[in-house]
């Protein structure tokens, strides 16, 4: 063949048993791809490899579901993978949740901050509120105690960079 087409001929029951081969070696046969598939298992949920092979297990999974004849080695490999693929959804569901109630929280926070300094103040500029809305959820904390001692909007813009010098100073470290 030409340069251009690089091929090979991978042996999977040949390959090191490395996480780096864990997804060829799950599309191998019989104790190869059950060793495979124990070491999927085994894999720490937040394990990128894990949601990587599983996502790309769930298409070929669709994919075999649509053949009518499926060899015995085929519908074992779904069997097996099924409880891989429902304990992934849900912590895929979890984690979703878990991140609307943080980004809900940041929201009501900030509604709650910008409220009571547009009370205290009146009207805010805009590179102000831009600011506000890049807080963490501490911040806004912070900054909705903070604005009580506050009499002017200066005093709001001096604390703001204080946060925000904080916060480079933070990541240099």
């Amino acid at each position: 063949m030409g340069e251009a087409v690089r091929t090979a001929i991978v042996a999977i029951h040949q390959l090191p048993k490395t996480t780096e081969t864990l997804w060829l070696r799950v599309l191998g046969r019989g104790t190869v791809q059950k060793q495979a598939i124990d070491e999927l298992m085994a894999l720490p949920q937040d394990h990128p490899y894990r949601g990587v092979t599983l996502e790309l297990l769930y298409n070929l999974q669709q994919n075999l579901t649509t053949n009518q004849d499926l060899e015995s080695d085929d519908r074992e490999l779904i069997m097996r993978l099924a409880p891989l693929y429902q304990t992934e959804k849900e912590r895929i569901k979890q984690e979703g949740r878990q991140e609307g109630r943080q980004e809900g929280r940041q929201e009501g926070e900030q509604r709650i901050v910008l409220q009571l300094l547009l009370y205290k103040f009146g009207k805010l500029d805009s590179l102000l509120i831009e600011q506000i809305q890049l807080l963490s959820v501490e911040q806004l904390e912070a900054l909705g105690k903070a604005l009580l001692g506050f009499s002017e909007i200066p005093q709001l813009e001096i604390w703001l960079r204080n946060i925000s010098q904080a916060d480079r100073d933070q990541q240099s470290i």
